[in-house]
């Protein structure tokens, strides 16, 4: 899954140390789901974009499979 925390930290000037101290998890943890090459849990998620306080769609960027279900 893609996402765009490195560069929303940049715009507001955030460090991987501030998520790491408030998340929990190790700075690795943090660089591999920057870089995709793990995809967080839903919880670790949703606590990413509330510390980036930004939504969580514009975090993350998942592509719809289903796009064509409802037509």
């Amino acid at each position: 899954m893609e996402n765009r925390i490195a560069e929303i930290r940049k715009e507001k000037k955030i460090g991987q140390a501030y998520l790491v101290e408030n998340l929990g998890v190790s700075r690795q943890a943090i660089s591999a789901i920057e870089n995709g090459k793990a995809t967080p849990s839903l919880d670790l998620a949703m606590d990413i974009a509330y510390l980036l306080e930004t939504p969580l769609d514009e975090v993350f960027i998942h592509e719809n499979r289903f796009k064509d279900v409802h037509k």
